[in-house]
């Protein structure tokens, strides 16, 4: 049940795409965020790796010969 919790940074780094991008995939609902706030200071979110398994799974459409290396 406990997956690793990736930064922002981290996922961006993944996907290979901004920060803002991330933060868009959030405000969409294709990525959830786990709250780790503490107290009144600013939230701190970390994204489920399985979930971020799970964008790239449903963004994955290449059909062969699509793309050549």
């Amino acid at each position: 049940m406990c997956e690793n919790l990736l930064s922002v940074p981290r996922v961006a780094q993944i996907l290979d795409v901004s920060r803002r991008s991330v933060y868009r995939y959030i405000s969409s609902g294709e990525l959830t965020v786990v709250d780790l706030r503490t107290g009144t200071e600013r939230s701190r979110v970390r994204i489920p790796s399985g979930d971020v398994r799970e964008l790239i799974r449903r963004r994955t459409a290449v059909t062969p010969g699509q793309f050549s290396v």
